[in-house]
């Protein structure tokens, strides 16, 4: 059991606002963490601008040790953070549906000024390779990815299999995570599905996801 209640900040994804956390963050406040959620503008802003918000937004949270979770795009602003402001407090990693080795959706989309408006500059320097030369915070970092194809991705792209309907699989497990996880949900169901919060609460404690159903 936990004494203190550690805290875990929730990271939003692309043109999202709190509200869409709200039943993770409901689920993870059940299982005894102190939750906070973290949101900024993917498409006026940078990586490293936001970064640099998060890095603001985390010295108004109290306790020794701060997780932090990365839904889609958030989990990039999540990797920034650890590059550009690395003397972060002790916690663990988890990124949900987070295209960290580069995203064939937003590269489709920036071939037009369209959709270069509408990805933004964060996605616009993933599809210019820059957060996939970063090294990795040397942290826990467990990865959640969906596979059942439902999402605007596939209006864009045809998709190869396996991917949540936005994000490929292989773009949202990189290799530096220590434990790996694909569940059948969509890249929006990865914040509504009951066995996302489970695992999330396992990983959290643990370092590792629960294998049993």
């Amino acid at each position: 059991r936990m004494g203190v209640k550690e805290c875990v900040v929730l990271v939003n994804g692309l043109w999202l606002g709190d509200l869409a956390l709200w039943l993770l963050a409901w689920r993870l406040r059940r299982a005894g963490f102190r939750v906070h959620t973290f949101s900024y503008s993917g498409v006026r802003h940078d990586l490293r601008t936001n970064a640099a918000r998060l890095a603001d937004f985390l010295t108004q949270i109290p306790g020794p040790t701060v997780h932090l979770v990365g839904y889609s795009l958030g989990g990039l602003v999540v990797r920034a953070l650890f590059h550009f402001h690395p003397g972060q407090r002790p916690g663990r990693v988890v990124l949900l549906g987070s295209p960290q080795q580069g995203s064939a959706a937003a590269a489709a989309l920036s071939v037009s000024a369209f959709g270069r408006r509408l990805i933004g500059r964060s996605l616009a320097d993933l599809v210019a390779g820059i957060p996939q030369a970063w090294d990795w915070p040397p942290r826990a970092i467990g990865a959640i990815a969906g596979d059942l194809s439902f999402g605007l991705g596939r209006l864009v792209i045809r998709m190869p299999a396996p991917n949540d309907g936005v994000v490929l699989v292989a773009e949202a497990v990189p290799a530096c995570a220590r434990d790996r996880l694909v569940l059948h949900t969509s890249h929006a169901g990865l914040l509504f599905m009951q066995a996302v919060a489970r695992q999330l609460v396992a990983f959290l404690r643990t370092g590792r996801f629960a294998r049993q159903p």
